[in-house]
């Protein structure tokens, strides 16, 4: 499968940005779809992540409340809804898919990545 991050951008603190991630193949709702981020000079972290069946999700504590994942299966695409940003949220996004249907938080139990997209959010 392969993916496409788009949507990010710069925004002030306190705004909102919806991330998007297109992907390709016939078995896209069979996925689970994390979403990573890297912020300059640090590790690159789990997000989010929706499960391919039932659609379950989990968040970071550091987003949770902020930020939802939504799945819309007959557009082979998975959505990021950021609010009330922080300057702590800039960084490169990244989706990613699992071939598994349930969610992980570690890096390497996903499969394939996208580029990612980057999300500055000013003071």
């Amino acid at each position: 499968v392969q993916l496409q991050a788009s949507g990010g951008g710069l925004v002030q603190a306190g705004g909102s940005l919806r991330l998007s991630c297109g992907a390709s193949g016939r078995t896209f709702s069979k996925y689970t779809i994390g979403w990573f981020r890297q912020a300059p000079g640090k590790e690159r972290e789990f997000v989010t992540a929706v499960s391919g069946i039932g659609g379950d999700t989990y968040y970071a504590d550091s987003v949770k409340g902020r930020f939802t994942v939504s799945r819309d299966n007959a557009k082979n695409t998975v959505y990021l809804q950021m609010n009330s940003l922080e300057p702590e949220d800039t960084a490169v996004y990244y989706c990613a898919a699992r071939i598994n249907r349930f969610i992980a938080t570690n890096i390497d139990a996903y499969d394939y990545w996208g580029q990612g997209t980057l999300v500055t959010v000013s003071s």
